[in-house]
């Protein structure tokens, strides 16, 4: 069996070094650390973590770490092709593998600091509640960055904001098809994921460490927010299996220093082996090409 690669001991110490000259700064943020991320792995690639047990190759399906050992494969066979790494909360949640997850995040801490830690769970909540919500992502998690959904608006986006360094992502465009049913109802003479963008890039964003989910199955609507929005990060779901167009997709979101997290999860963590290639090496080589063909329109 062919074996995934790891990046590599000389690339490892380089990525630290940066993040540690980086994080000793009083201006080390979310929003620095993507940026160094862009640069240093020349990537816009986010590699989405999201375990389907059945889906695990069979040696992992029965152990009691198995998604943490699947993930931490996965991790390191892409880590230095990637801007960030997205773990799906629900996908722990529902196999009580939420220890696990907090395993990930640390070693992706500890390995891999200069890669932002997105967790999507697209909370949604107010108050004391959403108060909790923060300190699950950003104390039990360690997360840098977390989705959260903005229908009960600034109330429910507002307990995020206190963490200064942390990183607020608010839907705003899905991918889903179902997304046009709330997403494309006019507001003021524009639709409503507009109005959401426009919130949140002038209203909302008190901190300068929000950023936006637009998904790549809309690439006109990426331009539309991306002119309302200037150079905000856009996390933008929709590639890989679900068929967005990656040229369309950096034409219209992409900015000078990068602008985009372009998220890959399916096709990555469960790609085809070839020939002698193990899961791990499979998954590297499938994202080895998507950064690659995402770059070569920026």
């Amino acid at each position: 069996m062919t074996h995934s690669p790891t990046i590599g001991a000389t690339t490892a110490a380089t990525a630290i070094t940066t993040f540690s000259a980086i994080s000793s700064s009083p201006a080390f943020s979310y929003i620095a650390q993507l940026t160094t991320a862009w640069q240093h792995n020349n990537s816009l690639l986010c590699v989405g973590l999201d375990p389907d047990l059945a889906k695990l190759p069979a040696q992992f399906q029965h152990r009691s770490d198995g998604i943490f050992e699947f993930c931490r494969a996965i991790i390191d066979a892409t880590a230095d092709l990637a801007c960030a790494f997205k773990p799906q909360i629900a996908y722990f949640a529902a196999l009580r593998a939420e220890s696990q997850l907090e395993a990930i995040c640390c070693y992706l801490r500890e390995n891999y600091p200069h890669l932002p830690i997105i967790l999507d769970a697209k909370r949604g909540d107010i108050g004391a509640t959403a108060e909790q919500y923060a300190r699950e992502a950003f104390e039990r998690y360690g997360a840098d960055a977390v989705t959260v959904n903005p229908y009960m608006g600034f109330d429910s986006i507002a307990p995020y904001l206190e963490w200064n360094d942390k990183g607020c992502i608010v839907l705003c465009r899905t991918s889903n098809p179902g997304g046009s049913d709330l997403q494309f109802l006019s507001v003021e003479g524009r639709p409503l994921y507009q109005h959401v963008a426009d919130l949140v890039a002038n209203k909302w964003n008190r901190n300068g460490q929000c950023s936006l989910v637009v998904g790549a199955t809309f690439p006109g609507e990426i331009a539309a927010v991306r002119k309302i929005v200037g150079d905000m990060p856009l996390l933008v779901p929709g590639i890989g299996a679900q068929g967005g167009d990656v040229a369309a997709t950096v034409a219209a979101g992409k900015t000078a220093a990068g602008g985009m997290m372009i998220n890959s999860s399916r096709a990555i963590l469960f790609a085809t082996p070839q020939g002698e290639e193990d899961f791990a090496a499979a998954a590297r080589r499938v994202a080895q090409q998507t950064r690659d063909d995402i770059n070569q329109y920026r």
